[in-house]
């Protein structure tokens, strides 16, 4: 399930209600609130009933923003609402959901065959990354070897007028959509390399963000040839794991895979 949940850092604004999203970001993170409101289900309102289901949890995050704490909602305008992921499959994983009413209940590959929304998603998805990036390198820069140099320039007193660039954390940042979306409103993953969370627990969940099941947002559109279109033929869930960093496959020993995507974390963090 795709929900909200993860992280970052940035000096923007954004969301009818002004709000500082670096600074809401890094407050302390409490339980995080589940959706007070759904809206219902396609299947259901095609045959005139208003029942809802899990997978329309993403709606009440679209049409109610402005009643979710910033551990929740991370910003919010006119065109979208960027939220944490409720259940992250890494270190930080974010959503980034549009709430243009023509697009959200539409699959991605469909919705983005629109030049123009699918440009104004790429835009927004940017500003995500860029915010998210600032929250890796508050997370992880102290471990971070390219790192140090900037770290010690922000020791001295006073600081140099440039600091020196440090890691690209926005490489460490991956942000697409799955083949087959688990929710029924439009729905953009923001989230880091590292596949290390305890939410990620089963086949699917690893390799949904780890195959061509994810389907990079700079891909679209896609041909209409793409193999991605036809992801259960191409049997993208059922594939051996194989580690996201080295390469190592481990078969469907899951359990061996999440010793080593720990370390691999720890490791990663030391770049």
């Amino acid at each position: 399930m795709d929900q909200p949940n993860p992280d970052e850092g940035s000096t923007e604004q954004a969301g009818k209600v002004k709000r500082n999203a670096f600074s809401e970001l890094m407050g302390p993170k409490t339980k995080q609130q589940k959706p007070t409101s759904k809206a219902p289900s396609d299947r259901n309102a095609a045959k005139g009933k208003a029942t809802f289901g899990a997978r329309d949890g993403l709606g009440a995050y679209i049409s109610k923003p402005e009643t979710y704490p910033p551990n929740v909602v991370v910003y919010h305008d006119e065109d979208f609402v960027a939220i944490h992921d409720m259940f992250p499959k890494s270190s930080l994983h974010l959503l980034l959901l549009p709430r243009d009413q023509n697009k959200t209940r539409l699959h991605p590959f469909d919705a983005f065959e629109d030049a123009e929304f699918l440009a104004n998603v790429r835009a927004e998805t940017q500003k995500l990354r860029t915010l998210a990036a600032g929250e890796l390198r508050r997370k992880y820069g102290k471990d971070s070897g390219q790192e140090q140099a900037r770290q010690a320039a922000l020791s001295t007193d006073p600081p140099p007028d440039e600091l020196p660039q440090g890691r690209d954390w926005e490489k460490e940042i991956v942000v697409g959509v799955h083949a087959v979306p688990s929710m029924n409103h439009l729905h953009v993953h923001v989230l880091s390399v590292d596949r290390y969370s305890e939410r990620l627990k089963h086949r699917k969940h690893y390799n949904s963000f780890s195959t061509p099941f994810f389907v990079p947002i700079d891909d679209f559109p896609l041909a209409p040839d793409d193999e991605r279109r036809r992801p259960t033929e191409a049997g993208y869930l059922k594939r051996d794991f194989a580690c996201w960093r080295c390469g190592k496959v481990f078969g469907n020993r899951f359990t061996e895979l999440k010793q080593h995507l720990e370390q691999e974390f720890k490791d990663w963090k030391k770049l």
